[in-house]
């Protein structure tokens, strides 16, 4: 069985790559390329790989937000992501958008195919550091753990404020950020949490245990 890959990725030597490596490897076949998450989606849609490649730095859509797109259109694409990024807040962001697999590019070229068969056999799969980060995290004290870890550090920042009943100027001036700035980190909560207003993500965050100040 012959294994169809897409491999989306901002730079054209990094897709070139991936497709020499994989031509090199009987029972895999690259069927196409993205160099943006929105053609990554489109890609997963019309072309139907088994597997899609995915990094997270991506122009237009990011990684994180092609490859939850992903999961809600042709949520029988696996994705994995293979990216330079290791930081706890891309690695959980990732794996709640549904990727099935994060390993890093500096992995060894055999680590890259065995992760692509794995995760089209149904399986996750994450390298070494990776796979640390995840098994500290779910075996560390509830109290410690990040509440909403798709967000960055500074919205959960954003949305601890929100809870404790703060307006956007009063955020922006405890932050030392521009309001402007604020009304976009909010605008990306929104997308991520799903919620429709701030009395919703005021909720949403205080079950949580955020808003205590």
């Amino acid at each position: 069985m012959t294994l169809r890959i897409v491999v989306a990725d901002d730079h054209g030597i990094v897709r070139e790559g991936l497709g020499a490596l994989l031509s090199a490897h009987p029972g895999y076949e690259l069927v196409g390329s993205a160099g943006t998450g929105t053609e990554a989606v489109r890609a997963a849609v019309m072309l139907h790989p088994d597997v899609l490649v995915m990094d997270i730095q991506m122009p237009g859509l990011t990684g994180i937000e092609a490859t939850r797109e992903i999961t809600r259109v042709a949520p029988e694409v696996a994705v994995r992501m293979l990216t330079m990024f290791d930081d706890d807040d891309s690695v959980f962001a990732a794996m709640r958008a549904g990727a099935r697999g994060y390993v890093l590019k500096g992995a060894a070229p055999d680590n890259v195919i065995r992760a692509i068969a794995a995760v089209a056999a149904g399986e996750a799969i994450f390298g070494p550091g990776v796979a640390r980060r995840a098994l500290d995290y779910l075996s560390g004290p509830r109290e410690q753990r990040a509440a909403f870890p798709e967000l960055t550090r500074r919205e959960r920042e954003v949305l601890d404020l929100i809870a404790a009943g703060l307006g956007n100027a009063a955020i922006a001036a405890r932050l030392g950020l521009a309001v402007a700035t604020v009304g976009n980190h909010i605008t990306s909560i929104f997308a991520k949490l799903q919620v429709a207003s701030r009395a919703e993500a005021i909720i949403r965050a205080r079950s949580a245990g955020l808003g205590d100040q």
